[in-house]
């Protein structure tokens, strides 16, 4: 006499049997008896196409959804911090759209978080290093930006004292006014390093595999490392050169697009690098 959970182990032994270890999963069986058999097998390439399909559009609206909003932070929220005459004198009065352009700015640093997150499954399958690299730098990227917008409000609060001090206070506030605005530009300046980090690491990866045509994603390789070396200019005492910035806009714009609308390549064969890369 069977046990109640003999037909579940039985279940279990020919799926096993008639199955691939990456096939399993989408195997549905029918009991006729003491019959067991596999029945409508689910092509586990098209689950596969249709989910990074979906995830490869998810990246595209994060994209657009992080152009959007670098662009309302940087241009509007925080005009009035490095508008003439400067941000001791201008803070003060717009500390509440400054405060809610470091909201913004978090949610926007954030993005790259779920980029990486949303990328990952779909770059692991092919290169383990590169899938976590991505990961890591985003995560960088966000919390630098919490010590950049943390300098931003200590910008608000020295502006706000400015406000309300007499003459001979005022003369000591603006003693350190280039203090305050350092502890809010150097932090500025290393996230966009480590952002432009990510960006190329993703660029690569889709260069390598040829997740998208490889003449965007060699664009996208220039642009990158155009942008990484605009920022870091600053540390060796030059001026961003802001021209050297508009590629990567233009690559991201496109790259947006077409994954929204072409999704990624799926390339047969071999997944996972055997050199654990």
């Amino acid at each position: 006499m069977k046990r109640p959970f003999d037909s579940l182990i039985d279940i279990v032994h020919a799926v096993s049997d008639v199955a691939r270890p990456e096939d399993r999963a989408v195997f549905h069986v029918e009991i006729d008896g003491s019959k067991i058999s596999p029945i409508n097998p689910v092509p586990k390439e098209g689950i596969n196409m249709e989910t990074t399909s979906r995830d490869a559009r998810i990246i595209g609206v994060l994209i657009i959804t992080q152009m959007v909003g670098s662009y309302l932070v940087n241009f509007v929220l925080e005009a009035p911090v490095f508008d003439a005459p400067g941000f001791l004198v201008n803070a003060a009065s717009h500390s509440q759209q400054i405060g809610l352009a470091v909201l913004l700015g978090l949610v926007t640093e954030a993005l790259w978080v779920g980029i990486a997150v949303t990328a990952f499954p779909i770059f692991y399958r092919r290169t383990r290093t590169m899938a976590i690299l991505l990961v890591a730098l985003a995560v960088v990227v966000l919390a630098v930006a919490v010590a950049e917008n943390t300098g931003l409000m200590s910008m608000v609060s020295l502006s706000e004292a400015y406000a309300k001090a007499s003459a001979a206070e005022r003369e000591q506030l603006q003693t350190v006014q280039v203090v305050v605005a350092s502890a809010r530009n150097w932090p500025h300046y290393i996230s966009r390093i480590f952002a432009g980090s990510a960006t190329f690491v993703f660029y690569a990866v889709l260069f390598r595999f040829a997740l998208i045509p490889r003449v965007l994603a060699g664009f996208g390789l220039i642009a990158a490392m155009l942008m990484v070396t605009a920022v870091t200019m600053p540390l060796f005492g030059y001026n961003v050169v802001f021209p050297m910035l508009a590629p990567l806009g233009l690559s991201q714009l496109i790259l947006a697009v077409w994954l929204m609308t072409k999704g990624f390549r799926d390339q047969p064969g071999p997944r996972i690098e055997r050199d654990n890369s």
